[in-house]
């Protein structure tokens, strides 16, 4: 039987961002607007809203793509450029483009003169499914991810999925990282559907019937629990090993998609599971292999030289209370316990099961 979750945010899901844009556009006619994008988005997504734009008086700040650009010297040029085109509290900001850019723009916008209206149309997968919902905002600082930020919703998010034509297949597939996590915390047949069908070859209606169940599932530990003080601590599902992973592919400058790095994080944290919540080995094993089958191996061949300084990343990872490391793990498919402790050796028992699983992928 499926969980019923529905959505409480302010989204839209259209096959019609044109006309959503200028509903938008004529709320604030009378106000300062500014468009943040970045490289990819001025290059494949602005076009299609370009027309629209020229009827109107707008600022546009284009930022570098790229997980070194998620830093504080990018969120001090989006004040300067804020505060040189006469931004103020009424203003609004426009994000078009990905996780990362809705990100580091959220905060900008979140902090300057204490808060501006923003709103995000996400233009990748991921960005759809997991920043479009939420609220997190903030950048990466001393080498962790999204160390600094606020928790801010939208004003409003847009989605349209157009935009995902433009992408290249490792980043639908990173997307799709963030949504089989939704299948395993609460939605077995959506998780099911997930793994057992290409995501490149899944067809406009189906892939915004796919979004919108993604963001609902979200989206209903988001309305309970906003600041993520309790329930909405389920999402971090395959992100506190996931974070680490990253990290360490970061300082190897690898930059893999972050989707990738949650979907590898999943499987440790599957195997963590079986060992703290008796998870059958057996689902285990079968998932961790679909996973693989379809995100791969890893940048970098992970062995036990990494564990010393992945287990440092994962003791520094926000969801931790003071020394205690925290987890959301799955006494079976679609339920959940948050607030999990693992010791040493149960983590770097998990990490030993992602190596295993990676071998025998590669032996295939």
């Amino acid at each position: 039987m499926t969980k019923e979750a529905k959505l409480h945010s302010n989204v839209i899901i259209t096959n019609h961002i044109v006309d959503e844009v200028n509903k938008l556009l004529k709320q604030y006619e009378n106000r300062s607007i500014f468009v943040f994008t970045d490289i990819n988005t001025t290059n494949f997504c602005l076009p299609i809203l370009s027309d629209l734009f020229k009827d109107h008086s707008i600022s546009f700040f284009e930022m570098q793509p790229g997980e070194d650009n998620k830093a504080l010297s990018t969120v001090v040029e989006m004040w300067n450029f804020l505060g040189e085109n006469g931004a103020d509290r009424k203003s609004l900001v426009i994000q078009i483009g990905g996780g990362l850019l809705t990100d580091i723009g959220g905060f900008a916008a979140s902090t300057f003169k204490r808060g501006m209206d923003f709103v995000n149309i996400p233009t990748t997968l991921l960005s759809q499914v997991d920043a479009s919902v939420g609220g997190k905002t903030g950048f990466n600082y001393n080498g962790l991810k999204n160390e600094i930020g606020v928790i801010r919703q939208p004003n409003l998010v847009i989605i349209d999925p157009i935009f995902l034509k433009t992408l290249e297949k490792e980043h639908l597939i990173s997307g799709y990282g963030e949504m089989i996590k939704h299948g395993f915390i609460f939605d077995k047949s959506h998780l099911n559907v997930l793994l057992n069908q290409k995501i490149e070859q899944t067809n406009q209606e189906e892939l915004a019937g796919l979004i919108r169940r993604s963001i609902e599932i979200k989206d209903h530990f988001v309305h309970i629990d906003p600041n993520e003080k309790g329930i909405r601590k389920a999402l971090n599902f395959g992100h506190t090993i996931g974070h680490a992973l990253e990290s360490l592919f970061i300082a190897h400058h690898s930059h893999p998609q972050h989707g990738y790095a949650v979907a590898w994080g999943i499987i440790s944290e599957l195997y963590l599971s079986n060992i703290k919540f008796g998870l059958s080995l057996d689902v285990v094993e079968e998932y961790s292999t679909q996973i693989i089958n379809i995100f791969g191996k890893p940048p970098v061949e992970i062995d036990d030289s990494h564990f010393e300084q992945l287990l440092r990343w994962i003791a520094k990872d926000k969801k931790n209370d003071g020394k205690k490391i925290n987890f959301t793990l799955l006494s079976e498919v679609g339920e959940f316990a948050i607030n999990q402790g693992a010791s040493q050796e149960e983590i770097i028992a998990s990490l030993h099961f992602l190596i295993k699983k990676i071998k025998e992928s590669n032996e295939i």
